[in-house]
């Protein structure tokens, strides 16, 4: 990487060229990121009715984001991004590999009110002391090589009474089974090591990251994926993947 800056200890120099090398694919909804663009949809809707009850927001607004500050985190090409400025919220979107970034930057060159996007890290944006009412951590978590320099850093990003939405994949044998050894190896929906399962997180190995900072969890959720259909929905069980809201209650 051409920034020395970004040489964070949560920064995982492999993680970073694999993701570089499909930077090219982010927006073919047909090509290997396709799980994500699905995905995309899916977590929309759940953000969106999230930030509207916890802000007190209209939702019957054109732009119902109007008047947040939302920081992406791991923004990838600008899918998650895209959609909340189109919904009327500045957007920061960071992530680390160039080529993702430069994917951004381009696809939304033609918004009316386009993301402002940053090669970056969590840390190197926690040293400049900046807050957000809103940090998306959105599939992340399980790509960072130490998830406590992470977390504390993406925590120290969101200001007393905003929230810190995160989505990631559990780690136990049955998400092993279907999110890796299925995902990855017999349906071939992902590439082979997209995910390596020491780094899956638990749900309650998250809280404690979260607790720690002052944080109390809003709301959580389970996402179940139809093997034969690809579709995606929202369920209680969290056994697999999961997303998970908190409000920052108390500067830690």
């Amino acid at each position: 990487m051409s920034n020395t800056s970004l040489s964070s200890k949560s920064v995982d120099p492999a993680e970073v060229d694999r993701f570089n090398k499909l930077a090219d694919t982010w927006w073919d909804a047909q090509g290997p990121m396709w799980p994500l663009h699905t995905l995309n949809q899916l977590r929309i809707g759940f953000i969106v009715d999230q930030l509207i009850e916890h802000f007190g927001l209209t939702s019957e607004s054109a732009a119902p984001l109007q008047g947040l500050r939302i920081l992406d985190i791991g923004c990838g090409g600008g899918l998650l991004s895209e959609a909340m400025a189109q919904r009327g919220a500045s957007v920061h979107g960071v992530d680390i590999p160039e080529k993702n970034i430069a994917v951004a930057r381009q696809h939304a060159e033609s918004m009316i009110n386009p993301p402002v996007y940053e090669q970056t890290t969590a840390e190197d944006l926690q040293q400049c002391a900046e807050t957000y009412d809103v940090v998306l951590n959105m599939e992340v978590v399980e790509h960072v090589a130490d998830l406590s320099s992470f977390m504390g850093a993406c925590n120290a990003l969101v200001r007393t009474g905003g929230v810190q939405i995160i989505s990631t994949i559990n780690r136990n044998p049955i998400a092993w089974v279907s999110a890796i050894l299925g995902a990855e190896y017999m349906l071939r929906w992902l590439p082979k090591g997209t995910h390596q399962y020491k780094k899956l997180v638990r749900p309650s190995e998250l809280n404690k990251f979260l607790q720690s900072d002052g944080f109390r969890q809003i709301t959580t959720t389970g996402v179940f994926v139809n093997p034969f259909t690809r579709g995606m929905s929202l369920r209680r069980s969290r056994v697999i993947s999961y997303m998970v809201v908190a409000e920052k209650s108390k500067a830690a």
